[in-house]
């Protein structure tokens, strides 16, 4: 294992020896763009409808854009400044060894095996709604069939193989995914906006943003939906080990894609709104498909069907991506399983990753897609993006002179921005995902302490204070 250098020190130019850096500017968004934009909006609109009590929802979506774009600076700064496969391991490893050792990086690790492959499960759910508007017996009136449900695990074993080539090539099929989605969901908006109604959409609830109306009501579970759907901005991040240039095309690529995306969202859930009466939204099951078939006819919506579907298995595409380079990067400092560690020898691709990120994405895909998303966000907010907000802040003050190709705009707004609202996120989801959760962290410990004392590492022994490369990129910008 090659151990993470100090600043200025050999290797400085790479914090991740053996991975290629193929990725550019405009893959690296699509990457972002892809994954953010597959079978959420699709299937979640209904629900945030009928969770904020109307056309109201639409304002939701402005609101978790700007705690995703308040991420997304955080994620922008940490990611050009420390651009290692892993993304939030790297930044978490770096901040907090002062302290606490090897810890934080170890529970983020411990998560982001099981969050990041549950929220691409909900891709595979999604995606077989919209199956079952193709092929009948997918899906049925208490939801996915058995026969849905081995669908949905056959296209994961798809989608793992299909990961199984040189990053170069992956990028370049992303890209081609990423057209796919683009087309899908302005196809969607335009049919949508051919038969809209002012009138419908922007027909809010009486008194719903009035003290305790529906708005404010529904705000926090909408939040939680929302947030979800705009999951995926900091995929590239994951990836900065093969990111050329990271110290622009992160920064850039985070705030491009959540930009692009809330367009998209925003116009899709207007027209939306102004399409499909109120009663039959809240109860649909393929709602850009009822859109097609309403302005185009059947045979239309089928054709553009199948192209949510691809853009479905794009999203799930990218985010396996993604985080299967967190495991990898824990196992070369030694702080995860070493299988983890191993590059494929001819395709420079962690295996063990991407193997076990997809079994558990099958499994995932076997429970209810609300249940699924409630307890990805819980684990997600408490162990990656509230300790990002704090490691931005740890290493402002302790490493001042550390090379940010990209400083945050602002700072510190974005950040207390980001705080808030992620901590609003936490509270909001359902007790039983926040209760789990918490338990999944108590393990999580239980099983560093035990990792620890065999290691003889804090607490039962010394801080190996080790600063990765100040950055990979010698150019310094202060904006995206």
């Amino acid at each position: 294992m090659s151990s993470p250098t100090r600043s200025g020190g050999p290797g400085a130019a790479d914090l991740s020896p053996g991975l290629e850096r193929k990725i550019g500017p405009l893959q690296a968004t699509a990457i972002n763009m892809t994954q953010m934009c597959g079978i959420g909006p699709f299937v979640t609109i209904p629900a945030m409808v009928a969770t904020m009590g109307g056309p109201q929802a639409m304002f939701g979506w402005i609101i978790g854009a700007v705690i995703a774009l308040a991420d997304g600076l955080v994620w922008a700064e940490l990611g050009a400044a420390l651009p290692g496969a892993g993304g939030t391991y790297v930044y978490l490893r770096e901040a907090f060894q002062y302290r606490t050792g090897r810890m934080m990086p170890f529970l983020f690790a411990w998560s982001a095996v099981l969050f990041i492959p549950l929220i691409m499960s909900t891709g595979i759910i999604g995606l077989v709604q919209y199956l079952g508007y193709l092929v009948p017996g997918v899906t049925g009136a208490g939801g996915t069939t058995p026969l849905g449900k081995v669908i949905g695990i056959a296209i994961v074993l798809v989608i793992v193989l299909a990961l199984f080539r040189r990053i170069g090539q992956i990028g370049k099929l992303t890209t081609g995914l990423f057209v796919i989605m683009l087309f899908a969901v302005l196809t969607v908006i335009i049919a949508a906006f051919s038969h809209f109604s002012g009138a419908q959409a922007f027909d809010f609830t009486p008194g719903a943003f009035g003290s305790g109306g529906a708005f404010w009501g529904g705000l926090g579970a909408g939040l939680v939906i929302a947030i979800y759907d705009y999951l995926g901005y900091n995929t590239s991040a994951y990836l900065g080990g093969e990111v050329r240039d990271p110290g622009r095309t992160l920064p850039r690529s985070i705030i491009f894609s959540i930009l692009g995306i809330m367009s998209l969202y925003f116009l899709l859930q207007v027209g939306v709104l102004g399409s499909i009466p109120l009663d039959e939204l809240k109860n649909a099951t393929s709602v850009a498909s009822s859109v097609l078939e309403q302005a185009w006819g059947t045979a239309a919506a089928k054709v553009i069907t199948v192209f949510i579907v691809i853009a479905a298995v794009g999203s799930v595409f990218a985010g396996l991506l993604g985080g299967s380079r967190v495991p990898f990067e824990a196992a070369r400092d030694k702080v995860f399983l070493p299988v983890f560690a191993h590059l494929h020898p001819r395709l420079n691709l962690p295996t063990a990753g991407v193997l076990t990120m997809g079994v558990i994405t099958a499994i995932g895909s076997l429970f209810t897609l609300t249940d699924v998303i409630n307890a990805a966000v819980t684990v997600l907010v408490l162990i990656q993006s509230l300790a990002q907000v704090a490691a931005i802040w740890v290493l402002r003050r302790r490493r001042p002179g550390l090379k940010r190709p990209y400083r945050q705009w602002l700072y510190p707004v974005p950040t207390v921005i980001a705080l808030v609202g992620w901590v609003y996120i936490f509270i909001s989801a359902t007790w039983l995902s926040i209760i789990l959760c918490v338990v999944w962290i108590a393990l999580g410990l239980v099983a560093f302490g035990i990792y620890a004392a065999a290691e003889k590492t804090w607490p039962f022994g010394p801080k190996d204070i080790r600063e990765a490369p100040a950055s990979a990129d010698p150019v310094t910008t202060e904006g995206a």
